[in-house]
């Protein structure tokens, strides 16, 4: 994520990363998208199989859609395809997109399976995991939907370094939307994307993309991820906290703070160690 400096001269401003790099941004930003998804029909034709497929924790749906495919020994592009006509069981605030509902887990893959068959299962998996009470009350309790819940929590998934920091993680998403912050988070470009990386640049805060929360405020507009038990869990009870910044500055040790100035500290300290750890 992101934390912003005082501005240096009007409409300028400099930010701070979540993993350490300062950057310059410029502040006019106009931040517009459109997604056009045109369904394709598909021909759907069962694969002699007797294996299983197993959908780990933070995966994107762009790569559960590929594992679908090799699954079947189906053409690249063929569960995308699927995707966009099936009719899978989301919540209208999905508006089709079945991102955040496949939900990780081992699934079984047979002669009678196709890509609709296991894009139903995940989805009517994540549907009843999602849909028990304890979520729709833990949402309730913090002002949201469980849609947004599920969003919430992809970011944790995405962003915590250990599953013990996923509750604190979350906690600063809550705090950041309280005060009207941006999120200023680093995964949700990564997915903008199509990317996995720990290094966020200038041109990247610019990227016209309604998944920059560098400049759009509140929660992208869909999961960014399919969240595991764990993250959820942490979305819906975050740990208690005033914490807005957190950093990792080596692995298994993220700081996490409500002082800017010892969030910078924190950063120093995860700058060295890169540099140490490139030369």
């Amino acid at each position: 994520m992101m934390n912003e400096l005082p501005p240096d001269r009007p409409g300028r401003r400099f930010r701070l990363t979540r993993r350490g790099r300062l950057v310059l941004i410029l502040t006019a930003v106009a931040v517009t998208a459109a997604a056009v998804l045109v369904p394709l029909l598909v021909k759907e034709t069962a694969k002699p199989k007797g294996t299983t497929l197993v959908v780990p924790e933070g995966w994107r749906a762009s790569q559960v859609y590929a594992a679908i495919d090799k699954a079947l020994d189906a053409e690249p592009g063929t569960t995308r395809k699927a995707a966009a006509v099936a009719k899978l069981k989301l919540p209208a605030d999905a508006r089709s997109n079945p991102e955040g509902y496949l939900f990780p887990a081992t699934y079984p893959v047979d002669a009678k399976s196709t890509p609709t068959t296991l894009l139903s299962y995940m989805v009517n998996t994540a549907h009843t995991r999602f849909g028990a009470d304890r979520i729709s009350s833990g949402a309730q309790r913090s002002g949201v939907t469980v849609y947004q819940t599920v969003n919430i929590a992809s970011i944790v998934q995405a962003e915590a370094d250990t599953p013990s920091d996923m509750g604190k993680v979350a906690r600063v998403i809550f705090n950041r939307l309280a005060q009207g912050m941006p999120l200023q988070m680093d995964s949700t470009l990564n997915y903008a994307l199509n990317r996995s990386t720990l290094d966020t640049t200038a041109q990247d805060t610019r990227l016209d993309s309604p998944y920059n929360t560098y400049e759009r405020q509140g929660l992208p507009p869909t999961p960014i991820a399919n969240p595991g038990e764990e993250a959820m869990r942490a979305a819906i009870t975050p740990t208690p906290g005033d914490w807005l910044y957190f950093v990792t500055v080596a692995p298994g040790d993220t700081r996490f703070t409500s002082s800017y100035a010892e969030h910078q500290q924190n950063v120093q300290e995860f700058n060295a160690n890169r540099r140490n750890a490139s030369s």
